[in-house]
């Protein structure tokens, strides 16, 4: 099986560490199985930038770390014909949810 985490998934695993959840499925889980979007990468950087001058490093080489261990699935021309495919049918339906958790579903389709 594949795993595509969100945001508050690396984010919890980042910041709790051992005591997570998230990072105990993932030492449970095959290697290889777990992939990082690249919109979630936008955001852990983004996080990282606004977190300030103190932390900013630090946290980039927590992202840096993470890079290492999970390949990245990148936001292509097929996550976005996947994207407007699951708008339309969340909008009809009125279920939409946030343009980047709709990123991250679209590369995940």
């Amino acid at each position: 099986m594949t795993y595509l985490l969100d945001t508050n998934a690396f984010v919890d695993h980042l910041r709790r560490g051992p005591k997570s959840k998230v990072t105990e499925k993932l030492l449970a889980t095959p290697p290889g199985s777990v992939f990082l979007c690249s919109v979630v990468l936008a955001e852990l950087i983004f996080g990282a930038v606004r977190s300030g001058r103190l932390h900013e490093a630090e946290n980039r080489s927590k992202i840096a770390a993470l890079q290492a261990v999970f390949p990245t699935i990148p936001f292509d021309d097929a996550a976005a014909y996947e994207y407007g495919k699951l708008r339309a049918y969340l909008s009809i339906s009125g279920s939409l949810i946030g343009p980047n958790d709709l990123m991250i579903a679209a590369v995940a389709g």
